[in-house]
């Protein structure tokens, strides 16, 4: 099984690229999600290390960035719960598509909290700033104090950019991403 892990900015069109491979996804952000709206036993992790925040079940997202915006040590004390699960649904999601030639990470912080396997393939959308801040304004629960506490704790994009062995030009058109990935599938699927 060839693994595929997406990096890139915030709101550089990972999830967007990853879809369009045509393989098995894992998107992380969909997982905390569901963990939020179904996993009682995470809400009670996070309520015994935020009691003041995290109040109700399901968790309401309001609760979770309005604890990230009180205290810098609140992401993460929550990264520290969610992360923990998001490796088991990753390990589930392995197990389900082990017989897939190829699979898909979309993990944001997949170099930072060390997710990432050696071996893995790792691709890097690259998208012009201006692009990536006209679309975040634009989503409903953009929060820009939120996003820039996101932003602190992941790595710098020139690192990022070094550590990938593709980049693929994302201009937030279809034909710019079909383009990369086809260049991304071709060149590996000849090793």
């Amino acid at each position: 099984m060839i693994r595929i892990g997406i990096l890139g900015k915030i709101g550089s069109g990972k999830t967007y690229v990853a879809n369009n491979f045509g393989y098995p996804v894992f998107n992380a952000d969909l997982e905390v999600a569901k963990i939020y709206k179904k996993n009682k036993k995470i809400f009670y992790k996070l309520n015994k290390k935020l009691p003041k925040n995290i109040t109700t079940f399901p968790i309401d997202k309001k609760q979770i960035t309005n604890a990230i915006l009180k205290n810098d040590s609140n992401l993460k004390k929550i990264l520290s719960v969610v992360h923990k699960e998001i490796r088991k649904k990753m390990n589930l999601f392995l197990k389900k598509n082990k017989n897939k030639k190829i699979i898909i990470l979309d993990i944001p912080l997949l170099l930072e909290n060390k997710i990432y396997n050696k071996k893995d393939i790792l691709v890097f959308v690259d998208s012009s700033s201006k692009k990536i801040t006209e679309r975040l304004k634009k989503r409903p629960n953009f929060n820009k104090k939120l996003f820039d506490k996101f932003k602190k704790i992941q790595f710098r994009t020139v690192y990022k950019k070094r550590k990938a062995q593709f980049i693929i030009k994302n201009k937030f058109t279809k034909k710019s991403v079909k383009v990369g990935i086809e260049s991304v599938l071709s060149k590996i699927k000849k090793k």
